[in-house]
């Protein structure tokens, strides 16, 4: 298991671009790509091995927007990259951790993913991934 990224959720994905860019020294986001199943549009960065995410919402009423609006921009998840999904979910179950909607499912990249509710995690959303 590895950190494959963690995701920051914006306001704003074209300033949030453009601030990554610079923070990171590069010329543009590594690639952006829409998420319709769950209502957000993602720009990714490579750094070293993982990867910063930024989340912006696509609807105004999506999980992205949610988050937003209570909490502000900021950290939305960790997701550790997993080779096998299915058995780190039960692996997970088994030990009386819970889950957020359907595990797995499909995620950004094609990878499939699931996330660990934050309840079961001291406050922090988990995300793992199959790629």
């Amino acid at each position: 298991m590895e950190i494959d990224h963690i995701a920051i959720a914006v306001k704003d994905l074209q300033s949030s671009i453009e601030l990554y860019s610079t923070l990171l020294d590069k010329d543009g986001a590594d690639g952006v790509e829409e998420v319709p199943s769950e209502k957000v549009k993602v720009a990714f960065f490579q750094v070293g091995e993982s990867r910063f995410e930024l989340l912006g919402s696509t609807d105004p009423s999506g999980p992205i927007a949610r988050f937003l609006e209570k909490r502000g921009p900021g950290i939305h998840h960790v997701c550790l990259k997993v080779t096998d999904i299915k058995a780190e979910i039960a692996r997970y179950q088994e030990k009386g951790f819970q889950f957020v909607g359907e595990a797995p499912r499909m995620g950004a990249g094609g990878h499939m993913v699931a996330f660990i509710h934050p309840k079961s995690t001291g406050g922090v959303l988990i995300e793992l991934a199959q790629h």
